[in-house]
């Protein structure tokens, strides 16, 4: 059981501590809930843009990284499509400069036109590098648009077109700052050797003063019940031809989440899974074949995507796909198959809990979902996941009429 201590400042800033006595290193994790859900549909890429600029000096820090790594500390962050993550790693003896760098940050930037222009170029070139210029890089900016039709689930995290970060200006930016980074909108989680009573006061010390943001009032438009399936066909130049097919299902911090998690791995999770032994094994139709959930939280997709061995269909390998989610709706799974799946996530949950990170991670993430105690019940929650949730939530997802389907043909 990981056990933690918790405030909130009176700035509206989540702070969680948990005593890890077995690592010399504290870890620091800042969780601003903003992501590309967040963003104006004419002004995508937004959170993802930020999370450069936030490395790119603040009003009393030239440059983040250089105090950092003086202070033996390491650093990184990610955006998707519901939060933006920061965290790092620094010697206990040097925790008060990670109070400082992220203090700053949350405070002020300090936006420059060079600083903009400079990020602008560096999303601007991981845009066409990775989604225009790689093979198979435009999937998902191919496949979201197709599942989504009101949602802004539609876009990407790197964003819908690469003009909307070309055009970003420095208004756009610093209301988008204002909106977002401030206290009320963020978690702050630490672990390791360090005591409650003492973060909290370094707390106090450094984020106290910062003012709240105004209240964010988040009302998504919801996406519509999908009746008719849809379909979309590409050629690109890629050495095989592949296919993605989406379905909708349920939002992260739902019950009906686990039994999707738990059906993605009975499809292929390791060399026994349905989809690989059957289809990949002994059937040599796909060179890999995956079936994975988003995990949105709202509700998101679930993905299966293969590419295919020369001589087989997009036709063949939909309706060898179909007769393997057709098996789940019909039949349901063993004890044993079902056990073993939930054995794998109850392993996956320990192992992920070992490193401090880890921790600070994990307890920041579920407080966002709701309360970091719900980091606790998950292996109940997936314990709990019987065959007959497997096989209805199959027919739920699977029905007639639900599915997305990409079909990307090789030009070869």
């Amino acid at each position: 059981m990981i056990k933690y201590d918790y405030t909130t400042l009176d700035n509206g800033l989540k702070v969680i501590v948990h005593q890890d006595k077995s690592t010399p290193l504290v870890a620091m994790n800042i969780i601003y809930k903003v992501g590309s859900r967040d963003e104006n549909p004419d002004k995508t890429g937004f959170a993802h843009l930020f999370e450069h600029l936030m490395f790119g000096g603040s009003v009393n820090i030239p440059k983040y990284d250089n105090p950092l790594q003086n202070a033996g500390g390491e650093n990184n962050a990610f955006t998707n499509n519901d939060f933006t993550n920061y965290y790092l790693t620094i010697p206990k003896s040097n925790i008060e400069t990670a109070f400082w760098l992220e203090s700053d940050r949350m405070l002020s930037l300090a936006f420059s036109e060079k600083s903009l222009e400079v990020q602008q170029q560096v999303v601007i070139e991981e845009f066409k590098q990775n989604y225009l210029n790689q093979p198979y890089g435009d999937i998902y900016l191919l496949l979201k648009p197709l599942a989504f039709k009101e949602h802004p689930y539609q876009w990407n995290t790197i964003g819908k077109d690469i003009s909307h970060i070309e055009n970003a200006n420095m208004d756009d930016v610093k209301l988008f700052y204002n909106k977002f980074y401030n206290p009320n909108n963020a978690i702050l989680s630490i672990a390791g050797n360090v005591k409650p009573d003492e973060i909290f006061k370094l707390t106090e010390k450094w984020f106290g003063g910062i003012e709240a943001g105004d209240e964010i009032i988040r009302n998504y438009p919801q996406e519509p019940l999908q009746l008719v399936n849809r379909e979309l066909i590409v050629e690109r130049n890629v050495p095989q031809t592949a296919v993605y097919f989406a379905w909708h299902m349920d939002k992260r911090n739902s019950k009906g989440f686990y039994a999707c998690d738990l059906i993605s791995d009975i499809l292929s999770n390791g060399n026994s899974s349905r989809l690989f032994s059957r289809l990949v094994k002994d059937r040599k139709m796909f060179s890999e074949l995956n079936a994975f959930v988003s995990g949105d939280m709202d509700k998101g997709l679930f993905i299966v995507s293969g590419k295919l061995i020369n001589g087989f269909t997009p036709t063949d390998a939909e309706n060898a796909i179909d007769e393997q989610l057709n098996d789940l709706i019909s039949k349901q799974v063993s004890d044993l198959e079902l056990e073993k799946v939930k054995n794998k996530i109850e392993s996956n949950l320990v192992f992920s809990r070992l490193s401090a990170l880890n921790k600070a991670m994990n307890l920041a993430y579920y407080e966002m979902l709701e309360s970091a105690a719900l980091l606790e019940s998950e292996k109940e929650k997936y314990a709990a996941v019987t065959k007959e949730d497997i096989q209805q939530k199959a027919k739920e997802i699977f029905a007639k009429g639900k599915k997305n389907k990409l079909v990307y043909l090789s030009k070869n």
